[in-house]
């Protein structure tokens, strides 16, 4: 189910890490959710500044749901992964002049195996491409 072809990369650049950003996508009227358990997906397009990538994205799993760091990390790394071979769709989909801001968010207490989450992401990611 792995691109080949897309641009497997990830870099910083492609991360949200502004709070300025981070309050827009939540506090913001314009931004739309969908969810997938265990994924919920809340995005925002908004003008693209100079240099900026067409798609910036966030990756949360509250302390709530899983107390020790390792196992929030492992599921921060699936859900990087998933997103990081299918992320060509969301590319194709978002105008020039415009960015689109994506966060995902756990909302289970469990783990699940790697293909299931990465199945979520896909189906986030392609709703979110038709809509767009």
């Amino acid at each position: 189910m792995i691109d080949t072809t897309a641009d497997c990369h990830f870099p910083k650049q492609e991360r949200i890490v502004s709070r300025k950003q981070i309050e827009m996508l939540f506090g913001g009227g314009d931004s739309h959710s969908l969810a997938a358990f265990p994924l919920r997906a809340v995005y925002m397009i908004k003008e693209r500044a100079q240099g900026e990538p067409p798609v910036q994205i966030l990756v949360s799993v509250p302390k709530r749901r899983f107390r020790h760091a390792v196992d929030r990390n492992r599921v921060k790394r699936q859900v990087r992964e998933a997103y990081r071979h299918h992320k060509q769709a969301l590319w194709q989909s978002v105008p020039d002049d415009r960015q689109l801001l994506l966060a995902f968010l756990w909302l289970s207490d469990s783990h699940l195996p790697t293909a299931d989450v990465e199945q979520r992401v896909v189906r986030l990611v392609k709703c979110i491409a038709e809509k767009l």
